[in-house]
C-alpha cells in the first residue's frame, strides 16, 4: 500500500487533506474465480479484512496521520459525504463502533479471512494495530477470538 511511488503519493494526499474518505472495494472472489487466465479473472482483491490494519500500521504508525484523522477518514467523513446518520458517538447516533487494539501485531494470513475471497497483495505482511471487535446497532457483530 505505501511501498510504491503511487502509494507514497496517496499517503501525501491523505496527509495533506486532499482525501476525505477511505473505503475498500471489497471483492470476495473465490480461488476458482481467480485461477483462470489473467484477462478472464475476476477483478479485485479483498480489502475489507486488511484496510484498517494497513492504515494503522502504514499511516498512523509512520506518523503520516494521527489516529483521530484516520477515524474520521473511515467513519465521520463518509457519513457526512453520504448524508448518513452515523460516524459519531453522539447521543442518538447509531451504535456502530470498531474497537481497535493499537498494539496488536499480526501477519496478514489470507487463510484466516472470514471472506470467501483470499486474493490479497498483503499476504505475509506484518502489521501493528488491528480491529478486535465490531459493534453494529449496539450489538457485537464480530469479535476477534484471538484478541
Amino acid at each position: 500500500m505505501m511501498t510504491t511511488g503511487t502509494g507514497a503519493m496517496t499517503a501525501v494526499a491523505i496527509a495533506e487533506g486532499a482525501v476525505e474518505c477511505i473505503a475498500t472495494d471489497h471483492a470476495p472472489h473465490t480461488v476458482d474465480d481467480k485461477k483462470v487466465e489473467f484477462d478472464r479473472a475476476a477483478f479485485g482483491v479483498v480489502g475489507l479484512e486488511t484496510a484498517v490494519a494497513l492504515c494503522l500500521d502504514r499511516l498512523v504508525g509512520a506518523r503520516i496521520l494521527d489516529l483521530g484523522r484516520l477515524v474520521a477518514l473511515f467513519s465521520t467523513n463518509p457519513a457526512r459525504v453520504l448524508g448518513l446518520p452515523g460516524g459519531t458517538l453522539a447521543p442518538g447516533s447509531p451504535a456502530d463502533v470498531t474497537v481497535l487494539d493499537l498494539q496488536k501485531k499480526r501477519t496478514v494470513d489470507p487463510a484466516r479471512f472470514f471472506s470467501k475471497g483470499r486474493s490479497t497483495p498483503f499476504a505475509g505482511w506484518s502489521l501493528k494495530g488491528w480491529p478486535v471487535m465490531t459493534v453494529v446497532g449496539g450489538r457485537v457483530a464480530w469479535r476477534d477470538l484471538k484478541a
